[in-house]
Parts: structure tokens; sequence; C-alpha cells
């Protein structure tokens, strides 16, 4: 059997990485927050300062492989397999906690999610109470109300882990 002529490197495309780094984003203000316990939330604060720094050093790395063009070598895989998990894990957070405040307001009723959510779920109750129901499931994950504008549905889904399959 000939060997191949065609380059292997060349058949990955380059991607291109961020040459920024990302700086975690204080969550402090939410300590004190009702019906959460401050251990917890710090918790979760020092979790996704984890995924910050973890994601830059991984990405500087993935950075530094893409210049010496090693595409396709298994080391190259893994990191990049890692990738999806210190991002999500890193977006997930600050969209968690971006979406926590010390005096909630309820969602404005004319708003198009309320429309959206009536009209999928029945009522904004019924929609409550299957996101909340999903939250107190057993296990490591998260609830996200999606939106599919190809189905333009409205759907609580719950992720297991934040790697597998999804990105913030």
């Amino acid at each position: 059997m000939a060997a191949p002529t065609q380059d292997f490197q060349n058949l990955f495309p380059p991607l291109v990485f961020y040459s920024m780094a990302y700086e975690s984003k204080n969550f402090e203000h939410l300590l004190g927050i009702g019906d959460f316990s401050d251990s917890l939330l710090k918790n979760h604060f020092t979790l996704y300062q984890g995924y910050v720094a973890n994601f830059n050093k991984l990405n500087q790395i993935l950075i530094g492989l893409e210049k010496e063009g090693k595409y396709g070598t298994p080391e190259y895989a893994e990191l990049n397999r890692r990738f999806g998990w210190e991002w999500n894990g890193m977006r997930l957070h600050e969209y968690y906690f971006e979406n926590l405040t010390k005096q909630p307001k309820a969602l404005d009723p004319n708003s198009e999610l309320f429309k959206k959510i009536i009209a999928e779920f029945g009522s904004y109750e019924l929609w409550e109470k299957d996101f909340k129901s999903m939250g107190t499931m057993r296990g490591i994950g998260w609830v996200i109300l999606y939106y599919d504008a190809e189905a333009d549905s409205l759907f609580n889904v719950w992720i297991n882990e934040h790697d597998a399959g999804h990105f913030a």
C-alpha cells in the first residue's frame, strides 16, 4: 500500500482560539440572597473561578498546539474535548449568577417570553412548577429553558453535566 501523498496536518482547518484571557466576574453582591446559603454561593463562586482559570490555561495550550501545527494529534483532540467542559462551566455559571437577584421581579406579562410560556405550558405557574421540579432532580446538572427557533418551541431541559453536547 502506498503512503498517502497529502500532508495529514493540512486535512484539518485551523481553528482560531481566543487570544484574550477571560476574567472572572465578581458576583459577591449575591451573598445574603434569600433562600440561598452564602456557603453554597461561595462554593459556586470558587467553582466558577476555577472554570475561568482552567479555560484560560487550556486556551493558551491550544493556541500553542495550533502554532506548532499539531492538529489531529491525540493531545489536541483531548484538549478540545476538555474545551467544552471548561467553557460551559464558565458560561453556565455566569448565566446562573446573572439571573439571580436580591430584588426579584415578575416577568412582564406583556413580554414575548411570557406569552410564549403561556402558549407552550398553559400557564406561567405550570411552566414554573415544571422548571422547579426538574431543578430538584437528583444529580449534577443544570435546568435550562431552551428556545428552538426551528420548531418555535420552548422546552425545559435537564443538562446532565455541562459538557455533553451543549455549548452555552
